[in-house]
């Protein structure tokens, strides 16, 4: 039996992912992962800095895209400021006000609105209420919405005390276009943008996560960090993930397939109404 909610990935890793376990060099478990020398967190961070044109000090690692949600969550609803409030979307994953919850934080959910067989953002009123409510964390789920233009048009909007976190888990399955993530983190100071290879590389149990961050915060990138590095055996398997892309665009085609099957079978339905996705 297969468990929808739980994202369970019914195909094979790429073939590099595969070679990367089986050959890997055990004697690499003797040193750890930070460059000392050159003051890089990781070979897994030195790699997506050069992949994405970021530098390396705005490029962050976590245990899964959830860790670095819960991170930032957490190191910014509890600053000396006290502002505990963060808000996000209506219709989302119930973790995210679970991990405000654990340092007492108030959650409010901004509108979305129903548009045909979809839902949107309402900028204006998320614009409004960011005003009205003056939050310290502005969480944002992309593909939820996966147009550049309307993000990059609401952060020109927000106060700087306000920090954007972006979770992208599924932005892969969207576009294979990611030049707008260094735009964004370059352009505006307040930015947090987290991603992870549960999902569009189908690798949960690795509990890789990555993302990227304003270079304005960069005491959050020292308290995130991991002095001693990360593990040496998932970030070779990271790296031959992110190399075989091809593999996993062909299998994100065969979920589109499968996904089309579902649609057309319920969307007929009596009662039942498919909505829009690109997940």
């Amino acid at each position: 039996m297969n468990y929808l909610d739980r994202n369970e990935f019914n195909y094979a890793p790429s073939q590099e992912v595969v070679e990367a376990l089986k050959n890997f060099d055990i004697n690499k478990l003797c040193f750890y992962t930070r460059i000392y020398d050159e003051g890089k967190k990781s070979i897994l961070s030195v790699y997506l800095s050069e992949s994405y044109g970021i530098d390396e000090p705005q490029v962050l690692l976590g245990y899964g895209g959830e860790d670095i949600l819960k991170q930032a969550v957490h190191y910014f609803l509890t600053q000396e400021d006290g502002n505990k409030t963060m808000l996000i979307p209506k219709f989302s994953w119930w973790y995210y006000k679970s991990i405000a919850d654990e340092v007492d934080g108030h959650t409010l959910q901004y509108p979305l609105y129903e548009d045909g067989n979809t839902f949107k953002y309402d900028f204006a009123a998320m614009k409004e209420m960011v005003q009205r409510e003056n939050p310290k964390v502005l969480l944002i789920a992309s593909p939820n919405n996966p147009t550049g233009n309307g993000l990059t048009a609401l952060l020109a909007e927000l106060p700087v005390t306000t920090i954007v976190l972006v979770d992208e888990a599924y932005a892969s399955f969207v576009s294979t276009d990611t030049d707008y993530i260094k735009m964004l983190v370059d352009k505006y100071p307040n930015l947090i943008i987290s991603r992870t290879l549960s999902k569009f590389y189908g690798l949960p149990g690795l509990r890789m996560g990555f993302g990227f961050m304003s270079k304005e915060l960069a005491s959050f990138g020292k308290y995130s960090n991991k002095y001693l590095g990360y593990n040496r055996i998932s970030e070779d398997i990271a790296i031959a993930a992110l190399k075989s892309d091809a593999h996993y665009r062909n299998i994100a085609r065969l979920m589109n397939e499968s996904r089309a099957c579902f649609e057309a079978e319920i969307g007929t339905l009596p009662g039942f109404k498919v909505y829009e996705s690109v997940a």
